[in-house]
């Protein structure tokens, strides 16, 4: 006995010797973790580990069916998504698979071939294919199956009299855009496990008696969008586990509600949205005690009687939605009587009168989230929002609220989120924000602000996101609104549509106090210029909107945007619909980070300065999608309905734009008209920019010099190797043909200057110099070419290449660094290497 009780202390109080043991025993798992052994993957793929398991990612491979050879079978996760796929053989025996992914292909039948053997598979994806059969048995071999994702398979899926599926673990089943039509009741039969249903989306006017019958361990129902006109008492008759039920988006004005919900004894969420109802009777949720989330919004409920209708069982509802239900009564002071823990509660869109919310509210101390968005308030009720010391979203928006009650939200402490935008406000006092020290969204657009008080946000020291589109503002922010503090949170600053007032020597145009904003939003803003320090004391700007304005290039096109030059952390510039005609690559020397410009709807002249842009995007930037409207993106190919295109064009003149020879030939036009950038590119004869050819052929040179000092010690036939331009995808071998060589990061020898080098071994100090000499030779008639042949290609340009060098050249050819490919595609021809060994 004492003994065991010394074991049991022992054990209740480690010693030093048995902690030891443990951290030997934890590092060791660690060091198996991290040692797990590289599993086969097919060349087409990419493989790695997810925790401890093995996933073959083929996603996006353009594949036609899936690649099983030198696939492991202990493979966890198959990723095929987005491939072009149609149907597949039979998976190798003993193939471990758990979860299969082949969203976004092309399957149209769904097969038990295509899923014998898989006796470890637990999740199948299908979604977003064209399937319009299954074959009831397809997962017979899959007796842990709980997952199958069907949606969006918009052919449709054929009628089925018996049961679709045959599984008796299957837990979760996505059938919604699937176009079904109807259900039998022998449809989910062989499926009586199932859990979550989502049908959602599916033309099946009705729901038949019986239909889901099965599935009595229902717990999550969808039927949004399925044109329902009619639901039978009894269609839920034998779902009493069902928690959530949504039915928005349907034609349900004449149901029996109370008798079908009477079964729902454990529903949680009910959505009803958008579903025509149009009466509700005293006492329908009698029986849905437990509902915590209702949504009723957008159904004309003109004569709800709000106290009647959630009754007195409705004591756990936390969420009520009844937006937009043009609710035309009075709110009694019963209303919310018994729903005290209401913590979320839409009004938006009825109309309503302070005096009624001032008594239907009275009891909701715990309200945390408030819509009286667009209800006709003139005023705010009184003694109201002091009960509401929990408070964090507030929408005030589109009310005809009169200046003087703004003050009465001032005892709002705990709030984060207000929107009081086009609320027809002239005048804000300082008070009314003072003791909001939590606020980290405040939105004021729309009204006719015209000015903001002295020290209106001195206390909002986190606020996050300010909104003041649309206020009469002429100045964009003056400094004394704010104290002296940093708002180091506020990160969005939104001044759309403010007619301000900005002269060439106006200075910086927000306060020092705001130098952490991200997002700055000047859309719209009557502006025909920007100092060259406007943004001087926001230099951590990564987004920039100034669409909408009229600024110009009326000066030369590389000091067009003198401000850009302290943006060095600028990800997004929108400039569309200005009165920009010129606009050079140089103007965005400082911004590195770059990837989005928006230059769409400027009156874009036709010149050199365009082949410039698009050859600094293309090959410098390495994205031609940094200019928005360059390419056709996938909403251009879309077929049915007229598209909207929004590409980059510019006017053009055939006289006195630069164009080709080829196509000056036999096309002589004496009048204006518009060309795209991508057209006018390929049909220009602009020669190369002089600041990038420059720039290029430095860096050109430097990486052919770390060639040739490389080549001291190799042979005659290496020196050819070692001549391929790093990075690019060709080279000759001593036969002349094409191979593939190493990428730039691994093919870019290190530069060693022949002097500082020791002679190899057997090498006499005069043989170094004659290679020395050699080597200088080639450099001089490599440079040579590089300059010839980057003349004769930028005159025969085009977008697919832009600017590119795709010649057959002697020599080396041009070393381009990451993202500066000017010299991609150069091939040395075998003419080329012969006239190499003969140097």
């Amino acid at each position: 006995m004492a003994l065991g009780r010394r074991g049991r202390r022992a054990s209740a109080r480690p010693t030093g010797a048995a902690l030891w043991a443990w951290a030997v025993l934890a590092l060791a798992l660690t060091g198996c973790l991290a040692s797990l052994p590289e599993l086969e993957c097919p060349e087409e793929c990419e493989c790695h580990y997810f925790r401890i398991n093995w996933v073959t990612d083929c996603s996006e491979s353009n594949l036609t069916d899936i690649p099983n050879d030198n696939m492991s079978l202990s493979v966890y996760i198959l990723n095929m998504n987005g491939n072009n796929v149609t149907t597949w053989p039979t998976f190798p025996a003993d193939m471990k698979l758990r979860r299969l992914q082949v969203a976004d292909n092309r399957v149209q039948r769904v097969t038990k071939e295509m899923f014998q053997g898989l006796g470890y598979l637990i999740d199948v994806d299908l979604s977003g294919n064209n399937i319009s059969a299954v074959d009831p048995e397809s997962f017979k071999d899959s007796p842990g199956l709980l997952t199958v994702e069907l949606q969006n398979n918009p052919l449709g899926l054929e009628p089925v009299d018996g049961p679709f599926l045959h599984s008796q673990t299957l837990l979760y089943l996505d059938l919604s855009d699937t176009n079904l039509t109807r259900l039998s009741t022998l449809f989910f039969s062989g499926i009586s496990a199932l859990n979550r249903l989502d049908l959602s989306g599916n033309p099946l006017t009705e729901l038949r008696p019986a239909v889901l019958d099965p599935l009595s361990s229902l717990e999550h129902l969808k039927l949004n969008r399925c044109n329902l006109t009619a639901l039978s008492e009894h269609a839920f008759s034998k779902q009493e586990h069902l928690k959530t039920l949504e039915l928005s988006g349907n034609f349900l004005t004449d149901v029996d509600w109370t008798a079908v919900l009477q079964p729902l004894v454990r529903l949680e969420h009910l959505d009803l949205r958008a579903s025509r109802v149009t009466y509700l009777p005293e006492d329908v949720f009698a029986n849905n005690i437990w509902i915590r989330s209702l949504i009723l919004a957008e159904n004309e409920l003109r004569d709800l009687d709000v106290a009647t209708t959630l009754g007195h069982n409705l004591r756990h509802l936390d969420h009520l939605d009844l937006s937009n239900c043009h609710l035309r009564g009075p709110l009694s002071e019963d209303a919310f009587a018994n729903a005290t823990r209401l913590r979320s509660l839409l009004l938006s869109g009825n109309r309503l009168s302070a005096s009624d919310l001032a008594v239907a509210l009275a009891p909701l101390s715990k309200l945390q989230k408030l819509s009286l968005r667009n209800c006709s308030l003139h005023r705010l009720p009184d003694n109201t929002f002091h009960r509401f010391t929990d408070l964090q979203e507030l929408d005030l928006s589109k009310n005809p609220l009169q200046d003087a009650f703004t003050s009465l939200l001032s005892p709002l402490e705990a709030l984060e989120r207000l929107d009081m935008g086009y609320s027809n406000l002239g005048y804000i006092s300082r008070t009314t924000f003072s003791k909001m020290t939590s606020l980290k969204t405040l939105i004021l657009s729309g009204n006719p602000l015209n000015t903001l008080e002295s020290g209106l946000f001195q206390n909002l020291t986190h606020l996050e996101t300010l909104e003041l589109n649309n206020c009469g503002l002429v100045r964009a922010i003056n400094p004394v609104v704010f104290d002296n503090a940093t708002y180091s949170d506020l990160r969005e600053l939104r001044l759309a549509g403010n007619p301000l007032k900005v002269t060439s020597d106006s200075g910086p145009l927000l306060p020092s106090q705001l130098c952490k904003v991200r997002v700055l939003d000047l859309s719209n803003c009557n502006l025909t210029v920007l100092p060259p320090d406007a943004f001087n004391t926001t230099q951590n700007i990564t987004r920039l909107l100034l669409g909408g304005n009229h600024l110009t290039s009326t000066v030369a096109a590389d000091n067009a945007l003198p401000f850009m030059e302290h943006l060095p952390a600028v990800e997004m510039l929108d400039l569309t619909y200005n009165n920009l005609s010129r606009l050079s690559p140089a103007v965005f020397k400082k911004n590195h980070q770059l990837a989005t410009l928006k230059l769409v709807g400027n009156p874009w002249q036709c010149d050199c300065s365009i082949a410039e842009l698009w050859e600094w995007a293309l090959n410098w930037r390495g994205d031609l999608g940094l200019l928005v409207g360059s390419t056709i993106t996938p909403e251009d190919t879309v077929a049915g309905g007229a598209k909207r295109k929004k590409n980059l064009v510019c006017s053009f003149h055939p006289k006195t734009s630069p164009l080709s020879r080829s196509w000056k030939r036999g096309r002589e036009y004496t009048h204006t008209f518009n060309r795209t950038w991508a057209k006018y590119v390929r049909e220009s004869g602009c020669e190369p920019s002089k600041t990038l050819t420059s720039a290029r052929f430095a860096r050109d040179v430097a990486a052919i010099e770390m060639d040739v000092f490389e080549m001291d010690d190799v042979g005659e036939d290496a020196l050819l190797e070692e001549a391929a331009v790093p990075g690019d995808a060709a080279a000759l071998s001593e036969t002349g043909k094409k191979r593939e060589v190493r990428s730039a990061p691994e093919a870019m020898p290190k530069a060693v200057p022949l002097a500082a080098r020791a002679s190899p071994p057997g090498l006499s100090v005069g043989t170094v110099a004659v290679v020395g000499v050699v080597s200088l030779v080639v450099l001089v008639a490599a440079a040579a070419t590089i300059m010839s042949v980057a003349a004769k290609a930028a005159r025969r340009q085009a977008p697919g290449d832009s600017l590119g060098l795709h010649a057959s050249v002697v020599g080396v050819a041009a070393a381009d660094g990451p993202g500066h490919d000017l010299g991609h595609g150069l091939e040395i021809g075998v003419g080329s290497a012969e006239k190499m060994k003969h140097l």
